[in-house]
């Protein structure tokens, strides 16, 4: 299979979020933003972005289709077309809504491209800096062109990310518990993919997510893995997108030494 131009795909990112993300952040109105589920937000620039890069992502790849959040949250079997060898484009229009309708600049556009549970690039776009992280399956990760360097493995204190909260599943609570207690604990932007890229570029040593949606981890596991990590889920298994309702949530390093630690430090008790 022949992969679009990487650089066509961040232009198009790019373009959408300058003309339906950036110009309503901080100008939102009240009847513009909306609770799709208790404590999940979702406003007009998610929606509008999605809608404007679908058509668009389906034309680079003809055959291919779209696992957007938005389309997902009103078809929750869209993610299921990730269980066969289907080419997919997995949109996250705005990840770190949150962020976005609170006024507070820490959110990202991603995308990210698979055959089935292959990640095969990715891209995450930061609309009010302008700038975007590049991974491609094999071929290494950009950030604004120039090569991010391969991860070293740390010898220091455990430092990261533990997002384990009210959405995550309940057997993952103790764990993650635990494991707060064994490590440097760091908080989290709130965003996905601002977090997956603090870790791709050294900032951090691990990130855990409870929630395993594959628009929230997809782009930033690629942008992991291709910068010298490793991506997985909490049970010691590969990462794979098809896989939204893990009870395992979604485990990142910077190393396969760092991830064996905190897999270690996340068994279960006997």
């Amino acid at each position: 299979m022949k992969s679009p131009d990487v650089n066509k795909v961040a232009a198009l990112i790019a373009e959408v979020a300058a003309t339906e993300i950036q110009p309503r952040f901080r100008k939102l109105a009240a009847h513009e933003r909306r609770e799709k589920g208790p404590g999940d937000i979702v406003t007009i620039a998610d929606e509008r972005a999605e809608a404007a890069m679908t058509p668009r992502l389906m034309e680079l790849m003809p055959g291919s289709i779209v696992i957007g959040e938005e389309a997902a949250a009103k078809d929750p079997k869209l993610v299921e077309r990730l269980l066969h060898d289907q080419v997919a484009w997995i949109v996250d229009p705005v990840d770190g809504t949150a962020n976005f309708a609170e006024g507070i600049a820490d959110f990202v556009s991603m995308v990210a491209l698979v055959r089935g549970d292959e990640l095969i690039a990715s891209w995450i776009h930061l609309p009010m800096t302008g700038h975007t992280a590049i991974a491609e399956r094999g071929a290494g990760a950009t950030y604004d062109g120039v090569r991010i360097p391969k991860l070293a493995p740390t010898s220091d204190a455990l430092a990261g990310v533990v997002g384990v909260g009210k959405f995550s599943a309940p057997s993952l609570h103790p764990r993650a518990e635990a494991l707060r207690k064994q490590v440097k604990q760091i908080k989290s932007l709130r965003c996905a993919g601002l977090d997956y890229l603090r870790l791709a570029r050294g900032e951090l040593d691990f990130i855990l997510f409870g929630r395993a949606w594959p628009w929230d981890h997809a782009p930033g596991a690629l942008l992991v893995e291709e910068a010298g990590g490793v991506a997985g889920h909490g049970d010691g298994s590969p990462y794979r997108p098809s896989q939204p309702f893990t009870t395992e949530g979604v485990l990142t390093a910077r190393s396969p030494q760092v991830w064996q630690q905190i897999l270690d430090r996340l068994k279960p008790a006997h």
